[in-house]
């Protein structure tokens, strides 16, 4: 049984817009525009000038929110859109309202619309499902039917949408469901890999990226203390959270019942702090909102295009397609090629120009190809982890694919939660802070990547690039480096003074990774049934 992480349900079209604005919010796929090139973006971004709506001037009534190229008199010229200001996530975190007169990348778009402190989603909108101090009983429930009942009971608690427009976004997560059981099953698999490796010599440091309610941080080290004391006296636990209500609520759970908790307001994506030592980094359930780019590719060249949102001074949405010019997107795209990780394009236009032009030439032909969405920001954060964790450890999960995504390869859910239902959109185009939008990753193509960054060299290390065999490790000369484990860090050691590769990471599903860390029989159900394994079925883990 596939289970979304967001028990929200579909909305109107409607709401693809903003409460006050009617449907038909979308944009047909092939009418989206070409700007044929980008102008030049100003030398000093701090000058931009960001227009923002004045509260008291309501939008003008338009049947169509999001511009279309089809409809005569509807469209701007592309010259106009092109040359609005290109702004970054970062410059908009001033803007209280949704800005206007603008482009931005759609990665910029997704943060924006994510995590905007003053409108985003998360700051906002977002509500962590918590059962409270009160886990289910699994072994008293009869079956899954229960189960989904008892899950709904404790929704409804919450009480209903009262008004007209998006209500509160309540979405869950296996560490909410399954505690303490989930949380116990991540701590075995750490403590395990802690105490093989690194007890008594380390520290056992752990980095939590976006710790939620932090229930996953709670049910880990009431497990260390209960059963691992000596661990216990050793763990520094530390968080790394973007919300600020998320921050104050973590803190206030936390720090007075685990006194080795620290909790950092900040982004994972400025982490400047280098640690050291060996640590564990967990990200549960947080990639899949890192925000992407989108890029087609001119069926004529098959060269990629970088996809750019506009708004208008009316607060409309239109999508322009340039060259890549990015430098974000173009190293993902050489990384892509370097690794052998074909684009989301036929392979029979890939191998054979002739049948492309012939493609092409067919009447009422795209000029563009499918939207394929990058992974950008994920290789912002393992770059980040190459940098400032050098000798760490990953656990991380989340989805592999979700159910009502846009169309295009590696698309997202788009989602609201609508008069006490979830309603998925057909359109990235929405109001900003109001939706979730949430991408599936392919782990196959994560592993590799993940093991490539952190196979380079370090920056400005002597040796790394010919300078020497210093950089080079300690066994360049050795004929045989097996194929599952890491090179040696330089300088780094083992306990026993040996310089030892750390093993490579592994893909496992969900199922696999709980029937090896979790006690399976807490969860079990009178039937035999376990939700803990039967849900969360499109999840998978990278350890």
């Amino acid at each position: 049984m596939t289970c979304p992480k967001r028990m929200c349900l579909p909305m109107l079209l409607a709401l693809a817009t903003t409460a006050t604005r009617p449907p038909w919010p979308r944009i047909p796929r092939n009418s989206l525009r070409f700007a044929s090139k980008l102008p030049s973006e100003p030398k000093k971004r701090k000058h931009l000038s960001v227009v923002q709506p004045e509260k008291d001037d309501p939008p003008p009534d338009r049947w169509n929110y999001n511009s279309s190229s089809l409809i005569e008199g509807d469209a701007k010229p592309r010259e106009e859109l092109a040359a609005y200001p290109l702004v970054d996530a970062n410059a908009l975190e001033k803007c209280t309202a949704p800005p206007r007169q603008v482009k931005m990348l759609v990665r910029d778009w997704i943060e924006d619309s994510l995590y905007n402190p003053h409108y985003g989603y998360f700051p906002k909108q977002a509500v962590i499902f918590d059962t409270a101090d009160t886990a289910f009983d699994f072994p008293a429930l009869r079956n899954a039917v229960d189960f989904d009942e008892e899950v709904a009971r404790r929704y409804a608690a919450y009480g209903a949408d009262e008004h007209y427009g998006p209500g509160r976004q309540i979405w869950h997560t296996p560490t909410e469901l399954f505690k303490p059981w989930y949380g116990i099953a991540l701590a075995k698999c750490l403590v395990s890999e802690y105490l093989l490796k690194y007890f008594p010599y380390e520290d056992f440091i752990i980095y939590e990226i976006g710790a939620g309610n932090g229930t996953l941080a709670m049910n880990i080290l009431d497990y260390l203390r209960s059963n691992h004391p000596e661990v216990y006296d050793r763990t520094r636990y530390n968080i790394i959270e973007i919300s600020g209500s998320l921050v104050e609520l973590q803190r206030k759970k936390l720090a007075t019942v685990h006194p080795c908790v620290t909790v950092v307001h900040q982004s994972i994506f400025r982490w400047q702090k280098t640690e050291p030592a060996p640590c564990f980094v967990v990200a549960m359930e947080v990639i899949d909102n890192f925000a992407h780019d989108m890029v087609r590719y001119d069926l004529k060249t098959l060269q990629p295009m970088q996809a750019l949102v506009t708004v208008d001074e009316r607060g409309d949405f239109d999508m322009l397609y340039t060259p890549v010019t990015d430098p974000l997107i173009a190293a993902f795209l050489k990384l892509r090629t370097r690794l052998a990780h074909p684009p989301a394009l036929p392979r029979l236009l890939r191998a054979a120009p002739s049948l492309l032009r012939a493609y092409s030439a067919f009447p009422f032909a795209p000029n563009l190809s499918q939207a394929e969405y990058l992974p950008t920001r994920l290789l912002t954060l393992l770059r980040t982890l190459r940098a400032r964790f050098p000798r760490h450890r990953l656990l991380l999960s989340d989805f592999a694919s979700v159910p009502d995504a846009l169309p295009g390869h590696g698309a997202p859910v788009v989602q609201t939660r609508f008069r006490n239902t979830t309603v998925p959109v057909s359109t990235l185009l929405v109001a900003p802070g109001f939706f979730d939008i949430f991408f599936p990753t392919d782990f196959g193509r994560l592993r590799d990547m993940y093991e490539h960054v952190l196979a380079q060299p370090p920056e400005g290390a002597e040796g790394s690039y010919g300078g020497g065999a210093a950089g080079l490790g300690a066994d360049y000369f050795s004929s045989y480096h097996p194929s599952t484990r890491r090179r040696p860090v330089p300088g780094v050691k083992s306990a026993s003074g040996l310089p030892v590769g750390e093993r490579k990471s592994a893909v496992f599903t969900h199922a696999q990774f709980l029937a090896t860390y979790a006690d399976l029989s807490r969860t079990r159900l009178k039937d035999g049934g376990n939700p803990m394994l039967d849900f969360y079925q499109n999840v998978k883990f990278l350890f």
